[in-house]
């Protein structure tokens, strides 16, 4: 018991010192983007993030979120052709957009045309797929923002299926990641695309073959930005957005996402590039998967009741928590804060039944929850069993129901009673005492003796009275 008051207490004081964090800080380099992040591809952790949940500009990212409605519509692009309209083509005049080129009829296989989107962001071709999905620019728009509904970005708004500058067009870093973990899962083919620095396009009925070449130099070899172990994913500019890059990189079994937005320019140095190596490099350096809490030593105990056996029962972790730490972490500064079913559990209890959970803390953030199980059997005493459920009984809502009923069924007759008593009462004393007066008797005798003889009736007696 006293092991729990002090996990309880540490638990108030952890909530009251230790506000909730999703990320680590960075000392040895500065985060140059306005909004940033960088997660575990791996277990969804976050190890840093910058101004996450502020409202910014997409900018081409926009196209991540336009290559999903595409797949929806041609799960397997490559399967269907993509006609350059000349709406399309007159729509994409004037905009600043990137573009293919593509001439007015001219047919691309449609992954190839995916490839345009989210290697080279030709726009001219994102307007003919998206008249070819939805029947027009506008209704494939509709498309996108149902479909952020759907996937749960709440801060995220399209008005173009480009990235155009709109103030209706804007999103969250939060939301990117979303969106980011939502499409690797479903559209493993926007993963493969954004990883390729070179594309070759099949020769189209207007065309010969063309080479894309990617704008995420991270992946480019040719560029001074190359980082080694990148392997994805899209960039983006506006004047309005800055320059923007969502990045992958893999390295000895770890899987990072990096997303850096609203970058400036320093000195002819694009830094989405150096921010986001330095983001890759600091989570290769610094951390590493670990294994906490022993599963053969016990977190917690919790009281029992209704047992002669014991009065308590020790309660283990029911699985390791893996999760992405600092290097220089270890279990000593691991803290577990345990969530009891109850102050109590009454026997029996089996081996494994779960009786709470604990919240696993590194540094002020929950780095993974686990279920409490019981560690060995507690037996029930049969005595303390029946006992326990009658006083549950007689202490239940019906008990105590029929018990007022009865209480109050007996205060009525009690009243009844008492009343019918009073008015009992009340006769007796209304009835006339009249007190004996014996000269008074001898008088009414005497008067009665002379009627007799004034009627000639004769006299008798009694020894203990007259009798007429």
């Amino acid at each position: 018991m006293k092991k729990i008051l002090a996990l309880i207490l540490a638990t108030i004081l952890i909530a009251a010192v230790c506000p909730v964090v999703s990320a680590y800080e960075i000392t040895s380099f500065p985060v140059t983007a306005n909004n940033a992040m960088i997660v575990s591809l791996d277990t969804g952790e976050v190890l840093y993030q910058k101004n996450a949940t502020q409202r910014i500009y997409p900018a081409s990212i926009t196209k991540l979120m336009t290559a999903a409605v595409i797949l929806d519509k041609y799960p397997t692009p490559e399967s269907t052709d993509i006609v350059m309209t000349d709406s399309a083509y007159k729509r994409i005049l004037g905009t600043g957009s990137a573009v293919l080129g593509a001439k007015v009829g001219e047919v691309i296989n449609g992954k190839d045309a995916l490839a345009c989107v989210l290697i080279s962001s030709a726009g001219d071709v994102v307007y003919a797929y998206a008249e070819a999905v939805s029947g027009s620019v506008e209704n494939f728009v509709n498309d996108m923002n149902k479909k952020a509904a759907e996937i749960g970005l709440a801060s995220t708004h399209y008005e173009n299926p480009i990235g155009l500058h709109s103030e209706q067009n804007y999103t969250t870093v939060e939301d990117i990641y979303l969106l980011c973990k939502y499409i690797f899962e479903k559209y493993p083919i926007i993963k493969e695309l954004g990883s390729k620095s070179r594309y070759k396009i099949s020769a189209t009925n207007m065309s010969k073959e063309r080479i894309l070449v990617t704008t995420n130099y991270l992946i480019d070899p040719n560029t001074s930005y190359y980082y080694q172990y990148a392997n994805g994913l899209k960039t983006g500019f506006t004047d309005e957005s800055g320059r923007c890059l969502v990045s992958t990189a893999s390295y000895n079994g770890y899987n990072y996402l990096a997303i850096t937005m609203n970058c400036p320019t320093q000195n002819g140095t694009r830094t989405e590039f150096t921010t986001s190596r330095q983001l890759f490099r600091w989570a290769f350096n610094e951390f590493e998967y670990k294994a906490v809490l022993d599963v053969n030593q016990p977190a917690t105990e919790i009281d029992v009741r209704l047992s002669t056996e014991s009065d308590y029962v020790s309660l283990y972790p029911s699985h390791q928590v893996k999760s992405i730490l600092p290097k220089e972490a270890d279990n000593s500064s691991i803290i577990i804060v345990p969530k009891l079913v109850g102050e109590s559990v009454d026997a029996p209890i089996k081996k494994g039944d779960i009786l709470g959970t604990a919240d696993v803390i590194y540094a002020e953030k929950v780095i993974g929850t686990v279920d409490l199980i019981a560690g060995n059997d507690v037996n029930s005493n049969f005595f303390l069993v029946v006992f326990d459920k009658f006083v549950k009984i007689i202490t239940s809502t019906p008990a105590k129901i029929i018990g007022a009923i009865l209480l109050v069924a007996a205060l009525i007759f009690v009243a009844q009673v008492v009343a019918l008593n009073k008015k009992n009462i009340k006769k007796k004393r209304n009835l006339k005492y009249i007190p004996y007066d014996s000269e008074e008797e001898e008088k009414r005798k005497k008067r009665l003796k002379e009627k007799r003889q004034s009627q000639g009736r004769p006299e008798y007696k009694r020894d203990d009275d007259d009798i007429i």
